[in-house]
């Protein structure tokens, strides 16, 4: 994973500068990477998939489980009380009603995430628990790149996958949010307002940091396994005839039957 030194973090930050600022120099050219991945690459030439889309919500859904679960948790906490915004910004709501409407009402049983995903939340509770204060990097990666990018993400998803009725793009939409830009500006100063030492504040920039490797992580690994099965779909359909593969029989289902490939480029799969 990505580090960066005290020495980095210092030619970045300025005392006179707030905190929204300072995560976002430092986490410039790491953005840029993770706007170069795959997967995102394929958003902004509008050719999103309906696998691809599948996959990105089981791991969205596990993530913001587990941001949002810490973010509930501390909720009283001055590194967190200020950007606080449930009824606004949360988003696991959206996302079950997403996953439902692609995988029925059994979705948990038959969605697969793989080991990035599983690592980015493990990494959420574990400063859940000893440091809520770097919460913030995170919130504010998520929750502002969401929200700042959801409308026209929304579209494109929209127009790729033929979505016509908007089921199924519960994510994209923040219906207590009447005015984004406004409410970015709130959560910015909110976030600034936050009492930090400067170690504090030095940890949270590094937070973010990893915020966006563990992200891109998270979309590599999407895009590894959405490969292996799609290569094994074809494969599969080169040794049997088309009657006996059922039309409805998705790229992520199929993943599930084919766990011996993925373990092939390092993926561990982690079922819930």
């Amino acid at each position: 994973m990505e580090t960066v030194n005290s020495g980095q973090i210092d030619d970045m930050q300025n005392p006179g500068r707030d905190l929204s600022e300072q995560i976002k120099a430092v986490t410039k050219e790491i953005h840029v990477r993770a706007e170069n991945t795959q997967l995102m690459l394929s958003y902004q030439k509008g050719q999103i998939t309906l696998p691809q889309y599948k996959l990105l919500l089981c791991s969205l859904y596990e993530i913001y489980k587990a941001l949002e679960g810490e973010m509930d948790r501390n909720a009283s906490h001055p590194g967190v009380a200020p950007i606080y915004f449930p009824q606004e910004l949360a988003r696991l709501e959206t996302l079950e009603r997403d996953l439902e409407h692609f995988f029925g009402q059994e979705w948990r049983k038959r969605v697969i995430i793989p080991a990035a995903t599983h690592r980015y939340t493990q990494r959420l509770r574990k400063i859940g628990e000893g440091n809520p204060k770097l919460l913030v990097a995170h919130a504010y990666t998520r929750y502002l790149g969401d929200l700042s990018g959801g409308q026209v993400l929304g579209k494109i998803t929209q127009k790729s996958i033929g979505l016509s009725s908007g089921e199924g793009l519960s994510f994209f939409s923040f219906p207590g949010v009447s005015s984004p830009n406004r409410f970015k500006q709130l959560y910015r100063s909110r976030m600034n307002s936050i009492e930090l030492t400067k170690e504090e504040r030095d940890g949270v920039l590094e937070e973010a940091i990893m915020a966006f490797e563990l992200n891109i992580q998270v979309f590599n690994d999407l895009q590894k396994m959405l490969s292996v099965t799609e290569e094994a779909y074809g494969n599969q359909e080169k040794a049997e005839t088309p009657a006996t593969i059922p039309p409805s029989l998705s790229i992520v289902q199929l993943s599930l039957g084919i766990c011996v490939a993925l373990a092939t480029v390092g993926m561990g799969i982690y079922v819930f």
